[in-house]
């Protein structure tokens, strides 16, 4: 019952993380990567530090930024980055990725074998996801693809780490201690590289809380204590959900348009996300305690 829940919640996070897209495009001023980045994660990671009122300590420091780095910095930024200069469609596609990225690096950090169904499920997500998505309008960009890929290694890089360097500290305490460092990391640069950012108006504000707080910290704690409790192999699985949540949203509140094809892509990312999970139970088992450890 503990792990239906834990699944659930888990679930729900790229669900959010979905509306992404739908957000940037529609509430926030464009060409700002870095500083929208940095927005969505530097106010929720203080406001986490508030709530758990405990700093990492020294040993910890260089972990924590590492990670902030991975999971916060580099992702946040090449994402936007990705989707400001690719279709919304291809972007999430070549991110989809992201779940086989996880599978080989749980290997080499983790030592967790790789199940042949968690590799099946990962290459049927990303075909899924491509029939849901994909468009004559997706128009290659050499920056924008290199960013989408390297969002997506720099999140598997960092969700396998996170596991693998689990301190003894609440989900909550650990998500504030990387949006933070994230956001710091970012603060400078978004200052030196993007100094025009305007002036937000109350569509540009609803928008920074809602990817703050919601898609932010709320979801990152969630990510986060999934990874803790399910291993990166399970819960990277659920990420097929964000480009079907984003396609969803699109047709609920833009009235985009859904064809059978694209109904077809859907039912194979819920399929992929059920095999993917079920994979993933059972590469954490094989995990090397020892190489779990800081």
């Amino acid at each position: 019952m503990i792990r239906s829940l834990d699944l659930l919640a888990t679930a729900m996070v790229p669900a959010v993380w979905g509306t992404t897209y739908i957000v940037t495009t529609e509430m926030l001023p464009e060409g700002f990567p870095i500083t929208v980045a940095m927005l969505r994660g530097l106010p929720a990671g203080l406001l986490l530090l508030l709530i758990a009122r405990r700093l990492p300590p020294l040993e910890w420091v260089p972990k924590v930024l590492l990670l902030g780095a991975l999971n916060i910095s580099i992702f946040l930024t090449l994402l936007f980055v990705a989707a400001y200069r690719l279709p919304g469609g291809l972007a999430a596609t070549l991110t989809a990725i992201q779940p086989l990225m996880v599978l080989m690096l749980s290997r080499v950090f983790l030592g967790a074998a790789v199940q042949p169904l968690g590799v099946a499920a990962a290459l049927a997500g990303i075909a899924g996801v491509g029939l849901l998505v994909l468009g004559p309008e997706a128009s290659p960009d050499p920056i924008g693809i290199a960013a989408a890929l390297g969002a997506a290694l720099s999140m598997a890089t960092g969700n396998v780490l996170a596991r693998r360097w689990q301190p003894p500290v609440s989900p909550l305490t650990f998500t504030g201690w990387q949006l933070t460092a994230g956001g710091l990391l970012l603060l400078p640069v978004a200052l030196l590289l993007e100094p025009g950012f305007p002036m937000p108006n109350a569509v540009n504000l609803a928008g920074l809380v809602w990817l703050g707080l919601i898609g932010g910290a709320l979801a990152y704690v969630f990510w986060f204590r999934g990874i803790a409790r399910l291993g990166p192999p399970t819960v990277t699985a659920f990420s097929f959900l964000s480009p079907l949540s984003a396609v969803v949203l699109g047709w609920l509140v833009l009235g985009q348009a859904l064809t059978p094809l694209q109904g077809l892509g859907a039912a194979i990312v819920l399929l992929s996300v059920w095999f993917g999970q079920r994979a993933g139970r059972r590469a954490t088992a094989t995990e090397n305690p020892k190489g779990a450890t800081a």
